[in-house]
């Protein structure tokens, strides 16, 4: 975590300057730190892209303290699409991994999250908060209901994470009417290890801090895992209900700026 006093501004990408440097954060990240890659990955110009970019909105933290530009001072992305907006491209990302069928046919207000990450200097402080802040009031202002996205394990091998991928699916299964599943040509079992058997502490350890996060805030993961072989990830799906969060959570949900 960066010892120095950031100066955080959170907002949209509004322009080309500001989605290139969306994506070069996500190289770094995904590409450099995580050993993933794609068709469209470009290498020589540094830049972790795709074809939905386009399509989405993209949430900016930048610390101003770093600098003049937005290549220097962005520190977090996250990508954003309304099932109003996903029209356009015609399918959710999460759709080449999961049936979203119940969600889709929920008549809920439904916003995909993906692509979210930090510079390495940030985490374990208080930018994902920051971040989340903005999030909720993204929600706030679009009346969305139910959140979705996967969220990544680094690796691809699931025996190597038995322990938390049971651990998710003994104790925080999502309901039917909420309940995505992997695609039967890409699922993966998450049941590996008998509830009983699993050791939660060290299990929950090793479940990645923004998965916690969503855990925490009342989120719930659906069935089956999806190995990345592209990304070097090993996904799973988290769905959110804003209307099952606690009095508490939504206080911490919703203490945002507007964006």
């Amino acid at each position: 975590m960066s010892t120095h006093q950031p100066e955080f501004t959170l907002r949209l990408a509004t322009n080309d300057d500001d989605l290139f440097a969306a994506q070069r954060l996500r190289y770094d990240v995904f590409v450099k730190e995580l050993g993933g890659d794609g068709a469209l990955v470009d290498h020589d110009r540094q830049l972790e892209v795709d074809k939905y970019d386009p399509f989405f909105d993209h949430l900016l933290l930048l610390d101003q303290s770093q600098g003049d530009t937005v290549l220097a001072q962005i520190v977090g992305v996250y990508r954003l699409l309304r099932d109003d907006q996903m029209p356009k491209i015609g399918q959710y990302y999460t759709e080449s991994e999961y049936d979203l069928s119940v969600l889709k046919s929920s008549g809920r207000k439904l916003l995909e999250l993906g692509r979210s990450c930090l510079h390495k200097d940030y985490r374990g402080g208080t930018a994902m908060y920051v971040m989340w802040n903005g999030l909720a009031e993204y929600v706030t202002q679009h009346g969305i209901e139910i959140l979705f996205g996967t969220a990544s394990f680094h690796g691809t091998d699931p025996d190597a994470l038995a322990a938390p991928l049971s651990l998710l699916h003994h104790r925080h299964l999502a309901p039917a009417e909420l309940r995505v599943r992997a695609l039967p040509q890409h699922f993966t079992e998450m049941n590996r290890i008998p509830e009983p058997d699993i050791d939660r502490r060290a299990a929950m350890v090793a479940v990645p801090a923004l998965i916690k996060g969503y855990l925490r805030l009342g989120g719930f993961v659906g069935e089956g895992a999806f190995v990345d072989q592209a990304f070097n990830t090993t996904d799973v799906c988290l769905v959110m209900d804003t209307k099952r969060l606690s009095e508490t959570q939504k206080k911490i949900y919703s203490r945002g700026k507007t964006v």
